[in-house]
């Protein structure tokens, strides 16, 4: 501590004194100095002195015999003094004691801004808060879905999310999710839960959540569609391995939230730092970037898990585990055995002792005069001879093997305090014991927490009434005088006046006794409601409800407040849980033994090997000049050998290098092996995907082959098409999410003949193997036969438009327009027509939108189809010109970026894709093409709306092939003239650009390219008959 360079000025206010300082850090001690000395012998007045006065004093008596006479301290101010000064050491002592925990905290880099040095950041008497930025900060600003709910919308079905449990045991983790889920259900949501283990929670799972639990493993991960739900829910660090399949295209933009309640890994984190291990830090930092929201239920977690934070971090407080813990180690345990265990008698007042579940050794003056506040309960009811009864105060903090009983002891001794009258106890030891054994609990910290100090939780769980500071996290919950007693910071006057209320002639009070049972009724449900809540804010915050999902209810209409305390009553009440959350430790340890393994395997004299492998300037140099002799010597060599006259060679050596080149050729590009493998077959059908995350739903054999719509998550050593190589629109990220998969038969259609040499093709999306849609090897021989046989215009199709309530709401037969609406955001019909009327320059009183059979017929989706080649381009041809109309209605409206047929972000990114995914329908029906629905499982034909029950209905004007391919020149024409309708012009790009005009100006431009060349080598002859030129005989 410093010193003034002044002497203090004195105030006198009758009872409190002020003292006006420099030095923040002393000014904050001293104004509430306990040490006061009387100079001038009166009643009245009372002064203080300095720390600078005092240590001259004190190096003035130091060689004086009568020091004792001269010393300003005397009689019961010496004690005072003597009190203070050990009770500040014990405490400056503790806090040394928890430097462990506060390295950790602090050591961890600055992402954000409280993590940085506790002398930058704060001030004595601080405390360390978590401040939510990023998404955390935009989660709790939110406005929820009050914009979203004034709007109309059509919704069938209640929003689905995927819940991911780690473990399925009986535990405080798996009480707080059920109470959670149970919730959101009310409110409409849909789970479908998945566990990577079985437990004893199974049977809880199944009655009140969901009748079909799905189990994973390791080979199961990447098999499962996740862009079926609107968000994915991670509970325990074991989530991670089904989480790597989330951070692949195309499930990366699935939300994701991970909740995590286990300190496994942040004890960890340390340790790898230490040993350098930063490729095992970033593979969890990987894992952890991928989550939308890391949820934890205390700021403790947020701290030590601060090395991996990316400022998606937040904070949902509420967990049942200090009620399960308290409430289970009631049942095994009593109070008297437990304090004739640790020396206690059932007459003795135990007070514990316990503070901030956070330490910092570089506050440790601040945390002095928390323990200062306890002096006076230490001097009034710890001495001997206490008329009141015999009073056991226990600290509660630390471990246990760290001497700290001795330096209590031995601060007790010189407090002349009763023998045993001080204790200590370490967290490492029996810490429920400690707590069960107290007859009061007094929370004796300074510092202030954002949330609910949890040894306050299991000691009101306990049963025992508590002794509180007046902060605002306390005040929130806890009513004074009713549930525990508050007395202010600081303040040792009114703290002795809250204890006297629990004391009566030496035992606890009826009012104690009160304090404590109301305690015990609000820490069995504390924080339920604001956990129950915190959830159903979070994901209306940050999860995209499609067009076709209804919105849930409103978070005021929760009305539970409690934990689903009777679905695990049975298990607490015949068996000892273990309360303690840590996890799933195997994920955890087993990733650390697979990362150490290169670690542990390094030589001892490792050092001096790598520093004698290090290069020094003088072997670059040498290096260099190799380097430079090798080129010159080279390029001497190649010189020489075009001067000198070279034998081919045999014709069979010619041959065979020939050969190995074409097969180089081919290894490059296994495109030739796929083909040869689909020889004699009469259809292919396209795979297309779109990211690497899809690789496990696509086929191999004959019939398939992959379709990527993105050049860096093509498959490996396969024969799969590049749709950007092809159409380059495509690597436009833009168009190829407005397109989605009819980018790629674009892309295929565009010079066909380069790709595609079969009669008939086929198309199927990833998504139908996800759904579990696609064809089976019996569905696959039947298509073959079928096409094989018939020589018809047919279309094939199995994946079925469906639509799924889920239960929430009851639809009579809907049809396909309705259908179209409820996944176009209600606007599918007016976009339709719009871009109809627009195709063909209808007028505006003409009806433009075609009509549909409202009969019990399937309609094709999922892009999953066979049909000709031939039918295939003209489908294409009139796709191309659809979408173009579609994109100029948006391109030509107010707002650029305006998508009306999508209701979330993610539709409207998407914008024409669901729209495109049902055309070929109306396209099929109007054209008068058969259409057939093939079983995928059985292989089972069934024709869809027959040609004859449709001709009433059918357009066939405007499907007619001859408008078409019209139509179709017409733009070809204005495009080749550079006569742009509008400024992005879409048609264009999107396939080839074919008509008459163009073949005869290419047969026009190389009849002219011979006649140039023509009238060159007439030029030539006549130059060597005019100049007598004769060639040179060979030979000679």
């Amino acid at each position: 501590m410093g010193r003034n360079s002044s002497p203090p000025r004195h105030e006198d206010n009758g009872k409190n004194n002020t003292i006006n300082n420099n030095d923040q850090g002393l000014y904050s001690i001293r104004d509430r100095f306990i040490l006061k000395r009387n100079s001038g012998h009166t009643r009245g007045r009372t002064k203080q002195s300095s720390l600078l006065d005092r240590h001259l004093v004190r190096s003035r008596h130091r060689f004086n015999r009568k020091g004792l006479l001269l010393c300003p301290f005397r009689g019961i101010y010496l004690f005072y003094f003597v009190v203070f000064f050990s009770v500040s050491a014990f405490a400056v002592a503790s806090m040394v004691m928890q430097g462990s925990i506060t390295r950790m905290v602090f050591r961890q880099g600055g992402e954000r801004g409280w993590r940085r040095s506790t002398r930058e950041g704060m001030r004595f008497g601080g405390s360390l808060k978590f401040s939510p930025v990023g998404i955390s900060r935009w989660l709790a600003e939110g406005g929820g879905l009050n914009r979203v709910r004034s709007t109309d919308r059509i919704g069938i079905r209640g929003p689905r999310l995927a819940l991911i449990l780690g473990n399925m045991k009986e535990d405080p983790e798996s009480l707080m999710l059920v109470t959670v889920v149970k919730s959101l259900q009310r409110l409409g949501y849909v789970f479908k839960i998945y566990a990577l283990e079985h437990g004893k929670a199974h049977s809880i799972w199944e009655e009140s959540i969901s009748n079909k639990i799905s189990f994973l493993g390791p080979a199961e991960f990447g098999h499962i569609d996740w862009s079926l739900f609107e968000g994915v829910v991670a509970c325990s660090l074991g989530a991670k391995e089904a989480i790597s399949s989330l951070m692949q295209e195309p499930f990366d933009t699935t939300p994701l939230i991970w909740i995590i309640q286990e300190d496994t890994l942040a004890k960890r984190l340390p340790v790898y730092e230490k040993m350098g291990l930063k490729h095992l830090v970033y593979n969890w930092k990987s894992a952890f970037t991928r989550a939308n929201v890391i949820v934890f239920p205390d700021f403790t977690l947020v701290m030590l898990y601060s090395l991996l934070d990316t400022g998606n971090f937040h904070v949902i407080p509420g967990s049942p585990v200090d009620v399960w813990g308290a409430e289970s180690y009631s049942m095994t345990h009593a109070k008297p055995q437990l304090r004739e265990d640790n020396g206690l008698s059932m007459d003795d007042m135990v007070v514990v002792v316990v503070g901030s579940s956070l330490f910092y050794d570089e506050l440790s003056w601040d945390y002095a005069i928390a323990m200062r506040t306890i002096a006076p309960l230490l001097m009034r009811y710890a001495r001997g001879n206490n008329a009141e009864g015999s009073f056991k105060f226990i600290f509660l903090s630390g471990n246990s093997t760290d001497g700290d009983n001795d330096a209590l002891q031995q601060v007790a001794s010189r407090l002349r305090l009763t023998q045993g009258s001080v204790r200590h106890f370490g967290f490492d030891g029996d810490a429920n014991g400690v707590l069960l054994m107290a007859d009061i609990v007094l929370y004796g910290s300074s510092q202030e927490e954002q949330g609910f100090p949890p040894l306050i939780i299991r000691a009101m769980a306990f049963g025992i009434p508590v002794i509180t500071p007046d902060f605002p996290i306390l005040k929130k919950y806890v009513v004074d005088g009713v549930d525990g007693v508050f007395f202010q910071k600081h303040q040792p006057g009114d703290l002795l006046r809250a204890f006297a209320l629990f004391i009566s002639n030496g035992r606890i009070s009826s009012f104690a006794q009160t304090v404590a049972s109301s305690g015990r009724l609000l820490a069995k449900n504390i924080l339920a409601s604001e956990c129950i809540t915190g959830y159903a804010s979070l994901l209306e915050n940050l999860l995209n409800f499609p067009s076709d999902a209804l919105l849930p209810a409103s978070v005021s209409e929760l009305l539970q407040g409690s934990w689903e305390w009777n679905l695990f009553r049975k298990e607490m009440e015949h068996e000892n849980v273990n309360v303690n959350v840590s996890g799933d430790f195997n994920v955890v340890y087993f990733l650390e033994e697979e990362f150490t393994k290169h670690v542990t395997g390094m030589p001892k004299n490792g050092n001096k090997i790598q520093n004698q492998d290090i290069l020094t300037e003088q072997d670059l140099n040498t290096m260099a000049e190799i380097e430079n002799f090798e080129k010159y010597e080279r390029l001497g060599n190649e010189e020489v050998n075009e001067r000198m006259e070279r034998i081919p060679g045999a014709w069979t050596k010619i041959y065979r290098n020939a050969r190995k080149s074409d097969k180089l050729k081919v290894e490059e590009n296994g495109r030739n092996e796929g083909d040869l493998e689909r020889t004699g077959q009469s259809v292919c059908i396209y795979e297309i995907y779109s990211g690497a995350g899809a690789w496990p739903f696509l086929h191999h054999g004959s019939m398939y082959r992959g379709l990527s719509l993105s050049r860096r998550a093509m498959r490996l050593r396969s024969d799969d098409v590049d749709a950007v190589g092809r159409l380059p629109i495509l690597n436009v990220s833009y168009y190829r999410d407005l397109l989605c998969e009819v980018g790629g038969m674009f892309s295929i259609a565009n010079k066909v003949e380069t790709v595609h040499k079969r009669p008939w093709i086929g198309f199927q999306s990833w998504r139908a193997a996800g759904r579990k849609v696609s064809l089976s090897t019996q569905a696959e021989k039947v298509i073959e036969e079928k096409l094989q046989e018939s020589q018809e215009d047919v279309m094939y199709f199995w994946a079925c438009l469906e639509v799924d309530g889920g239960g929430a709401v009851t639809i009579d037969a809907p049809t396909f327009w309705s259908m179209c609406d409820m996944l176009n955001g209600g606007h599918c019909r007016t976009a339709f027509e719009n871009a109809f009327r627009k195709m063909y320059a209808l007028p505006s009183d003409m009806e433009a939108l075609p009509p549909m059979p409202n009969d019990e017929g399937h309609w094709s989706a999922l892009h999953s189809w066979v049909m000709p080649t031939t039918s295939f381009l003209e489908f294409v041809m009139f796709s191309r010109m659809f979408v173009d109309s579609l994109h100029g209605l948006h391109i030509n409206s107010s707002e650029v970026n305006m998508c009306l047929l999508g209701s979330s972000d993610l539709e409207k990114k998407h914008c024409y894709c669901r729209v495109l995914e049902l055309l070929i329908n109306v396209w099929a029906y109007h054209t008068g093409r058969r259409m057939f629905l093939i079983e995928p499982n059985s292989g089972l034909l069934e024709e869809q709306h027959p040609v004859e029950q449709r001709k009433a209905f059918m357009w066939a004007r405007y499907f007619n092939f001859t408008l078409l391919k019209g139509m179709d020149e017409d733009l070809a024409e204005a495009a080749e003239d550079d006569d742009r309708p509008m400024k992005r012009w879409l048609w264009p790009l999107t396939g080839e650009v074919d008509w008459q005009g163009i073949h005869e100006m290419e047969r026009e431009y190389k009849y002219r390219l011979k006649m140039v060349k023509k009238r060159r080598n007439k030029q030539k002859r006549l130059g060597r008959l005019r100049n007598g030129y004769k060639e040179k005989p060979v030979g000679l």
